[in-house]
């Protein structure tokens, strides 16, 4: 049994002061009877929650993409700099949200959220080698040997080893890299084992997904059929 509040917020249907309100305005039922007290206590399995009609399953799945901007840490808070965590709008931060992998306070572009912790596991775990792909600005113009030693897999210079991984010239100093783990730093410091260090980094895929037209420092949901790719490990070509 739970309170009929957190299951709606649970849900999605809002905060828990957007949740009061839609109680109020009686826009909820309890199977099929109009309810609008919050405290209520419900069994989910066994009694059917609407939303103006639409039933509620409960714990609400959700995964929001973000553009991020430079000049935020990844992470859920820190003492001392501003998080990611600060840039989702209000309405979104009663979903526990945490994002998902890191890029690091200079770097810009793809960031995944999501309050589903085995989704979550799966995309950061090395196991899933989803493919993230990165535009970089850099000292010097990249060569075949340096292409070359992504493919073979770099060893950094405190012995940490790399998989093999994808360099694109595309001109003097600029270049696409694509690599299947997210070791700490890890374009900024294969890039550097080359002596082409990065003056500008901003991650523009992971797996299915694009940054497309979302401008810096929004976020917006991903469809089913994005989730699904994502879990399937299926890329754009």
């Amino acid at each position: 049994m739970e309170r009929l509040d957190k299951f709606l917020a649970d849900s999605g249907a809002g905060t828990r002061s957007q949740v009061k309100q839609l109680l109020k305005q009686g826009r909820v039922t309890v199977d099929g009877k109009p309810e609008k007290d919050g405290s209520r206590k419900i069994d989910p399995g066994l009694q059917t929650v609407c939303l103006d009609g639409t039933a509620l399953g409960g714990r609400y799945r959700a995964v929001f993409l973000m553009n991020k901007p430079a000049g935020y840490v990844t992470a859920t808070e820190d003492p001392r700099e501003k998080t990611v965590m600060e840039l989702l709008p209000p309405q979104l931060r009663h979903l526990d949200l945490k994002p998902v992998g890191r890029l690091d306070k200079a770097t810009e572009g793809l960031l995944l959220f999501t309050n589903d912790g085995e989704l979550l596991h799966r995309l950061i775990s090395p196991k899933s080698q989803v493919p993230k792909r990165y535009y970089a600005r850099h000292e010097g113009t990249a060569t075949e040997q340096d292409i070359d030693a992504f493919a073979q897999g770099l060893t950094l210079a405190d012995g940490t080893q790399c998989r093999s991984a994808k360099l694109e010239p595309i001109g003097p100093g600029e270049s696409l890299i694509t690599i299947c783990e997210g070791k700490y730093h890890q374009v900024r410091r294969m890039m550097a084992a080359r002596n082409l260090t990065v003056l500008y980094l901003e991650r523009r895929q992971e797996g299915c997904l694009t940054l497309g037209e979302l401008p810096r420092g929004q976020v917006r949901p991903l469809t089913q059929q994005e989730i699904e790719l994502l879990e399937q490990g299926e890329s754009e070509k």
